[in-house]
């Protein structure tokens, strides 16, 4: 019996560009799914054994009713709850500050409930099936630590023309690869649009070109339990940086990853994936989701209902 493996869900987004609602529970498939719905799926095809819900603890209820009861039947499910208040001893919440800590902190928050290798993904994105493939794979083949104690992560890399909305900015975290295909940095960039051209980042009324075919994170990794330990060290240290906004900073994902490459702390091995992305980061996304959707399952590649 090979190794286990979970899914892990953040779930617990706001949505503020999507009109303040809880788009990750937007029905969005003719029987009702939820995009999430479609990723653990897929996560189960390519042999996912274990689904871990991150989420707020007040949408606890609607959750379990609209999603976690149904998957439950199919596959082992936990729980976990990122909240504003759950800060390493010796810190607390500045007075004022009401949004949680970002997505390294959310994926802290499930450390209690993760003990085999992992998948991470927004809750809000279709990723298509390749990506989950390639990191399984990766994940069950490889090992947690390299030489020199050195943190092997796996990162699915989508191809920037295949990530973008019709319907406004996207952020993209825009991938710098050695000639080994590991990362070498990752650019958070902000404002991303579709162009007649390719793709270009708007500042105002300039559009500066970017590459289409340039590789970009979507925050879609592969880690291995041993990863929590430097999110929960590096949460510390991230929050007694001085001179920081404690307001409004957020403790994310690819910024944590990206300064542990920097440091020699981690090896970054960036799996190419040719799959189209696509989201509800717009309300105005929804039509154009639905759309796609329903192509798939006219092509028989999902039925109706999935679970």
């Amino acid at each position: 019996m090979g190794k286990k493996t979970a899914l892990v869900v953040m779930a617990a987004g706001i949505g503020s560009r999507y009109g303040g609602g809880i788009k990750q529970m937007d029905p969005l498939g003719p029987s009702g799914e939820i995009m999430m719905d479609y990723s653990i799926f897929d996560a189960l095809e390519a042999g996912f054994d274990k689904v871990v819900f991150i989420i707020r603890r007040d949408l606890d209820k609607d959750f379990r009713e609209l999603i976690g009861d149904k998957i439950s039947r199919t596959v082992e499910t936990a729980y976990a709850y990122q909240e504003l208040a759950n800060l390493p001893e010796g810190f607390s919440v500045p007075e004022g500050r009401t949004k949680p800590w970002g997505t390294g902190q959310a994926i802290l928050s499930a450390r209690d409930v993760i003990s085999e290798p992992f998948c991470v993904i927004n809750a809000d994105d279709y990723y298509g099936k390749n990506g989950y493939r390639i990191l399984h794979e990766a994940l069950i083949s490889g090992e947690d630590t390299g030489a020199g104690g050195i943190q092997n992560i796996y990162m699915a890399g989508f191809v920037l023309g295949n990530t973008l909305s019709e319907n406004g900015g996207v952020t993209r975290g825009l991938v710098s690869l050695s000639g080994d295909g590991s990362l070498v940095g990752i650019r958070e960039t902000k404002n991303i649009v579709k162009t007649a051209d390719g793709a270009a980042v708007q500042e105002g009324e300039t559009l500066m070109p970017l590459d289409p075919g340039k590789l970009v994170s979507m925050n879609m990794w592969g880690l291995y339990p041993s990863f929590l330990e430097k999110l929960e060290s590096g949460f510390s240290a991230f929050l007694r940086e001085p001179g920081q906004d404690l307001m409004t900073r957020e403790y994310l994902l690819p910024t944590i990853i990206d300064g542990l490459v920097a440091e020699g702390g981690a090896s970054v091995k960036v799996l190419r994936t040719q799959d189209s992305w696509f989201g509800v980061t717009y309300r105005e996304d929804r039509d154009a989701v639905r759309g796609k959707l329903a192509e798939l399952i006219a092509a028989g590649v999902y039925k109706t209902p999935l679970f």
